[in-house]
């Protein structure tokens, strides 16, 4: 079975399982593990794969409206060289202070292919949840789609320095905990806008009416050939980490007032007989899935 499978198959025997971070009293906790193979394109830096994969754990968090509070990391490698070591956890130490959250260790592993396994800790006593959006609320999301695609692209063509730059994305924690007092749903969009939206919708019972333009990236202006393409690396690449979420009309302006990145409203909640449509079509519930 593939990635999505596996998580309906443990979510029926896991009931307090489903949003972007488990809750434990007043904490929240989340874990994530990359591959050098499907998450680490060739030219990659250390640095940059500790930033980006305690930022992915940070993200879960940012996604429940919570204060980060710690981050560790599992590093696992055929060889351990300080050439490689040294950046990752310097890399790892960095998104946590960007964050105003502790980076504090983890456990080194031998593997045989590079591999990232991370948990952050968060704390919040009112966490912002995927089920509670309603007909008539407005969908937003924080920041630009595609910076993640555009990276990819950009590796591909060996403009690593820029791709590196773009890897190393800000996670919304600042926003999520500005949000919280309005959010009535909230995730990250790591798998890609269409398929988040698909996700709130299922969890909330409501459905999404999105219209274009979206906010799409700058960068993928600069690698995406056609219309098309711009829509693919904006919509369903995924990895982006932003914030996408649900708030009543009347809080809009309070919203992008408190929130200290660009807050875009893509659309508006729907009955849920009406599924997630983007300009009146049907939007496919398509985006990142780990191990392709």
């Amino acid at each position: 079975m593939d990635e999505r499978a596996a998580l309906a198959l443990l979510g029926e025997r896991l009931p307090a399982a489903g949003d972007d971070a488990a809750v434990v009293g007043e904490q929240v906790l989340t874990t994530d593990m990359l591959h050098e193979r499907t998450d680490f394109p060739t030219g990659t830096t250390r640095y940059t794969a500790g930033w980006r994969a305690v930022g992915a754990s940070l993200s879960d968090v940012a996604a429940m409206g919570a204060e980060a509070t710690a981050a560790v990391a599992v590093y696992g490698a055929p060889t351990f060289e300080e050439a490689e070591l040294v950046p990752f956890v310097e890399g790892a130490r960095d998104v946590c202070e960007y964050v105003e959250a502790e980076y504090v260790g983890g456990d080194l592993d031998g593997h045989d292919e590079f591999t990232v396994a991370t948990t952050a800790l968060g704390r919040t006593d009112d966490p912002v949840r995927r089920s509670g959006a309603s007909p008539g609320e407005a969908v937003c999301v924080t920041g630009t789609l595609g910076r993640s695609g555009a990276a990819l692209r950009l590796f591909e063509a060996g403009e690593t320095e820029r791709a590196n730059d773009l890897f190393r994305f800000p996670p919304r924690i600042v926003p999520g905990l500005a949000l919280r007092p309005h959010a009535t749903a909230m995730m990250d969009s790591s798998d890609g806008l269409a398929r988040s939206l698909h996700q709130l919708a299922e969890a909330s019972d409501c459905g999404f009416a999105v219209e274009t333009p979206l906010p799409i990236d700058d960068a993928v202006d600069a690698v995406a050939d056609d219309p098309g393409e711009r829509l693919e690396l904006g919509a369903f690449f995924g990895e982006d980490f932003e914030l996408v979420f649900t708030v009543p009309e009347a809080d809009l302006p309070a919203v992008r007032s408190l929130v200290d990145v660009s807050v875009t409203r893509v659309g508006t909640a729907t009955d849920p007989t009406e599924g997630v449509r983007l300009d009146g079509d049907p939007l496919p519930d398509r985006g990142y899935t780990h191990g392709e």
